[in-house]
């Protein structure tokens, strides 16, 4: 018997090819898909130390910061994105929102026998390419694939580590009454492209996700030496979640104004179509921040000088509540409560 011959393995058939079982099984095609797929587009000396964990450098001063998200959306493809920039960018922003540089990233992907290998490309791919935008590595990660049926193409978890600086003291428990609310531009846009091409909606104007990674507009807003106490991303949920978890942890009450939030008109009238509230919809590249009154507008000059934060508004104030509600001034001079969100208005949107 010829060993040399036996031992080999074809190139995976990206075009034509899909997961198998085989892929997870912890043989020759597991390392194949492994090593062809994953090593091939997050290449990096830490990832190619082949261990089953990254040995990496500690960082210099600071303290360490680590999140795990995972990622379920549907369809796997969207407008403006995919789930791999997706796993990259959610990641990267619940380091970022917590004041924290972002430095590396751990991937746990869950396949589906009958995948398309061409589609676990593009999203191998896309996540790569977020990445390496965001100067950030992929250095671990793991791969399981489950029967036909029983995982929606993939799932995946990612994990992400950072360091935020000695001094900077960032939480939801630190809004305080005066603060002034701010928002990084417009609302709903990623659950609405989700839920576009979900349900093959088609609008007069295109409505795009907005995921993108926000640490660099983190960097300008930290910059502006303004007194931030709070940043959130509002994702599942939407804004209103966000301010209703913020205000529980902090013990206070919020005023927002209608007329500020700002909204994309596309965004508005597929929301008012569907009947959804957008302040519930899903955000992936957007970011709330509170911070002194006093520094309000230094922020907002901050966040409006970088491309990811050029919508940037003052939304709303901090005040003293001890029902800790969030209320809305409508553009009409009413007030309504904008309380938690009750059920899931749209599942499966990140």
């Amino acid at each position: 018997m010829n060993t040399a011959k036996s031992n080999y393995i074809l190139p995976l058939d990206i075009r034509k090819g899909c997961v198998e079982l085989s892929h997870g099984a912890g043989g020759r095609a597991m390392a194949q898909l492994i090593g062809e797929l994953f090593g091939t587009a997050f290449a990096n000396e830490y990832l190619a130390q082949g261990n089953d964990g990254a040995v990496l450098p500690a960082p210099q001063g600071g303290r360490m910061v680590m999140t795990t998200d995972a990622h379920v959306v549907s369809p796997l493809f969207f407008p403006g994105g995919d789930i791999g920039c997706l796993a990259v960018h959610g990641t990267i922003n619940d380091l970022a929102v917590m004041g924290a540089r972002p430095l590396w990233l751990a991937a746990s992907f869950i396949l589906e026998e009958g995948l398309p290998l061409a589609d676990l490309r593009r999203i191998v791919d896309s996540m790569a390419d977020a990445a390496r935008a965001a100067g950030v590595r992929i250095v671990t990660g793991d791969t399981k694939v489950v029967e036909r049926g029983k995982g929606d193409g993939v799932f995946i978890t990612a994990t992400g580590v950072g360091v935020v600086a000695d001094g900077l003291e960032l939480g939801g428990n630190r809004a305080r009454p005066g603060d002034a609310i701010l928002l990084s531009g417009t609302i709903g846009d990623h659950g609405m492209a989700v839920l576009s091409k979900r349900e093959n909606l088609a609008f007069d104007a295109p409505i795009e996700s907005d995921t993108a990674a926000l640490h660099g507009l983190v960097a300008n807003m930290l910059a502006s030496g303004a007194d931030i106490h709070a940043m959130r991303d509002p994702t599942r949920g939407g804004l209103a979640t966000t301010l209703n978890e913020v205000a529980g942890q902090s013990g206070v009450g919020m005023v927002l104004d209608e007329a500020s939030i700002p909204l994309r008109p596309a965004v508005e009238a597929a929301c008012e179509f569907l009947g959804f509230d957008p302040l519930y919809v899903a955000n992936e590249g957007k970011l709330v921040a509170i911070c002194a009154e006093r520094d309000a507008v230094r922020l907002l000059a901050a966040m409006r000088a970088h491309p990811l934060g050029h919508e940037s508004a003052i939304i709303g104030t901090v005040q003293s509540d001890p029902h800790r509600f969030v209320q809305m001034k409508t553009r009409f001079g009413g007030c309504r409560i904008v309380d938690w969100l009750t059920g899931e208005q749209l599942p499966r949107i990140c």
